[in-house]
């Protein structure tokens, strides 16, 4: 088999927006759906796919071991909470990014009450870890904004 016959079927893939699965696993709050996987598309290091919170809901608190994610905010106002109480939070919109790293207890909340959050997740690996967690809750959490090294002028 010639090169460019080997990347017809072992090149680029395309997952239809009808064929993302649902059956992942669940945090109470939010339906994820995958799209990139190692069925779907080959995929040995990244795992992606979709996550909506509906209007005025919020997950679970959760965390995803070892594995590091990524969420990108399509449409709605996402608000993070995060830490062992959940004692932090920060708010995202639509075009933002927000990373998770390992082990970080973490919620979703969708800050809207009319709209779907409606979010894009990318995981640094295969494997579906979602560790659901009972914690106490910290109220009122206390807003970060994070400024990163390069920005911070």
């Amino acid at each position: 088999m010639t090169d460019g016959a080997r990347w017809k079927f072992d090149g680029v893939r395309v997952v239809r927006s009808c064929d993302v699965d649902p059956n992942t696993p669940q945090t109470p709050g939010m339906d994820r759906a995958a799209a990139i996987t190692t069925a779907t598309a080959g995929a040995q290091k990244l795992w992606a796919g979709t996550v909506t919170i509906q209007p005025d809901a919020k997950t679970g608190a959760h965390h995803h071991g070892d594995l590091e994610s990524v969420i990108y905010v399509v449409r709605g106002r996402a608000r993070m909470r995060w830490g062992e109480r959940l004692e932090f939070t920060a708010e995202a919109g639509p075009g933002d990014f927000i990373f998770v790293p390992p082990y970080v207890p973490h919620q979703e909340i969708n800050a809207s009450p009319g709209d779907p959050l409606e979010c894009v997740l990318v995981r640094s690996g295969q494997e579906p870890v979602v560790v659901n967690l009972e914690i106490p809750v910290t109220d009122p959490p206390e807003t970060v904004r994070w400024i990163d090294d390069i920005h911070r002028s």
